[in-house]
């Protein structure tokens, strides 16, 4: 059965996904990827034909050392095995390139989850006059990576955030 008049069908998902991470070993020094991090690898698209993520969040275990959250970037890149710095080749990027971060609660068990997504193409039914879907897409070719943020690369914490990614592959 046809979604539209011009015989176009709508996105399907072949297999959902649900992914968990520990933050504890993730990090990077700052926004921009520099050469050194420990970037966590969360979601691979690279033999697939992408993905659709509808949430993303934290569960809070713990305060950042001294007080305060850890604020956990995310980046869309090419590489599988490291989260290289963006470079530009004509008019492609490759390497990693920041799209976003989500800032874990400092209370234990706390979820977060990221209202900072895209809006999606997908139509909504009439509730409103500015309610839209919200999703992040992750393209064929491409990864999602994630780290925690901080000043010390080789910074050890038993209480970093979990991170959680749920959506479906193309």
């Amino acid at each position: 059965m046809a979604s539209t008049s011009t015989n176009k069908q709508p996105l399907l998902v072949d297999r959902v996904f649900h992914e968990v991470y520990s933050m504890n070993d993730a990090t990077i020094l700052q926004i921009d990827v520099s050469g050194t991090n420990f970037a966590q690898l969360v979601l691979n698209c690279t033999t697939n034909d992408g993905a659709i993520i509808e949430d993303i969040y934290t569960i809070s275990r713990g305060e950042v050392n001294g007080g305060g959250s850890y604020q956990i970037n995310l980046y869309l890149s090419n590489d599988t095995d490291f989260l290289r710095p963006a470079s530009q080749t004509g008019n492609a990027v490759t390497g990693g390139v920041y799209v976003g971060s989500i800032v874990a609660s400092d209370q234990v068990g706390t979820w977060v989850h990221s209202t900072n997504m895209p809006y999606s193409m997908a139509p909504v039914p009439q509730v409103g006059s500015e309610e839209k879907f919200k999703a992040f897409y992750v393209p064929k070719g491409r990864t999602l990576w994630a780290a925690r943020q901080t000043g010390n690369l080789t910074d050890n914490v038993s209480n970093a955030p979990l991170l959680g990614v749920q959506g479906g592959f193309f």
